[in-house]
């Protein structure tokens, strides 16, 4: 009886309540702390993925840069060198001795100034005419204007040639430039730019007596900021990086661009990589500088425009 009466105590006693760590340890975690960690984990996976996509662009800048600060030996040696022994920098010396590069520098600006300021008044100009004003064939025009894009450049390549040597400007700069100055990508975009605009704003200025020109330059032009900030950029990247043009309508180095007077002076002589990887890295310095200034108004044109 005594065992009996003692077990019976001990049932009905309370039993001690867990410790604090061991009911932190059992309970299961809040149903937010689990979202963030689902949410984290996909983050994760995409920031990785986005860093090795970015190594993979980057790594042939590196690669231009290092060749162009290594040997002609080491560059042709088997199996490659990746870092170079002692740092070559007077093959960015060489260049200026091996290539007219001031010269061919000069060449690139004003044929990128003149593509880039044609465009701008033009495709602007067409772009405003096809969004908002009304006139015979208009349809049929916009048609041929875009069918501009649907057509490889090559195919017009040899009646601009016949063009520009009919006007006597082979080897010139006016030559090279004067088939640029217009795109029919710049109009799309600057038309669509304009579609999106409000009719009211034009209807207001023409009650105060503006005239379509006056609307044009005084209320949409300022308002098209965006738009001609990306046009810009494009048409510089694209007029800086022409390649094919220059080749057929310039043969002297000294009235080549930069693209064409480096990819020229490959097959010259027996080739200096280094010394082409320095011409190429001085060429690719300004535009890239350019960019990375202007990459956010490229952007916020795109958008703008209703572009994707």
């Amino acid at each position: 009886m005594p065992e009996a009466s003692s077990a019976a105590a001990t049932a009905a006693a309370p039993t001690a309540p867990p410790r604090a760590g061991a009911r932190a340890s059992a309970r299961p975690a809040p149903p937010a702390r689990r979202r963030r960690s689902a949410r984290h984990a996909p983050n994760g996976w995409a920031h990785l993925f986005l860093a090795a996509g970015g190594v993979v662009m980057v790594f042939p800048f590196v690669w231009q840069l290092l060749t162009s600060l290594s040997t002609n030996a080491q560059v042709m040696s088997v199996p490659p060198t990746f870092w170079p022994g002692e740092l070559q920098w007077g093959n960015y010396a060489e260049v200026f001795s091996k290539l007219p590069f001031l010269q061919e520098f000069w060449v690139s600006v004003s044929i990128t100034v003149i593509r880039t300021v044609g465009q701008l008044v033009l495709c602007s100009m067409a772009g405003y005419a096809f969004a908002r004003m009304r006139f015979p064939l208009r349809g049929v025009l916009l048609a041929l204007v875009l069918s501009i894009l649907m057509v490889p450049p090559q195919v017009y390549l040899i009646p601009q040639y016949q063009i520009i040597n009919g006007l006597g400007w082979l080897n010139t700069v006016a030559g090279i430039a004067a088939p640029g100055v217009f795109s029919a990508f710049g109009t799309f975009l600057m038309m669509q730019f304009f579609k999106g605009v409000p009719d009211s704003l034009e209807e207001a200025a023409r009650l105060d007596g503006a005239n379509p020109f006056q609307v044009f330059w005084r209320i949409m032009l300022p308002l098209a900021g965006p738009s001609l900030g990306a046009l810009t950029i494009i048409t510089v990247l694209w007029s800086w990086n022409d390649l094919l043009w220059p080749l057929v309508v310039s043969t002297r180095a000294e009235s080549m661009p930069l693209a064409a007077g480096i990819a020229t002076f490959a097959g010259r002589t027996a080739t200096d990589y280094p010394v082409m990887m320095a011409a190429s890295a001085l060429a690719m310095a300004p535009i890239l500088l350019l960019f990375v200034v202007m990459q956010r108004r490229v952007i916020e044109g795109l958008a703008h425009s209703g572009l994707k």
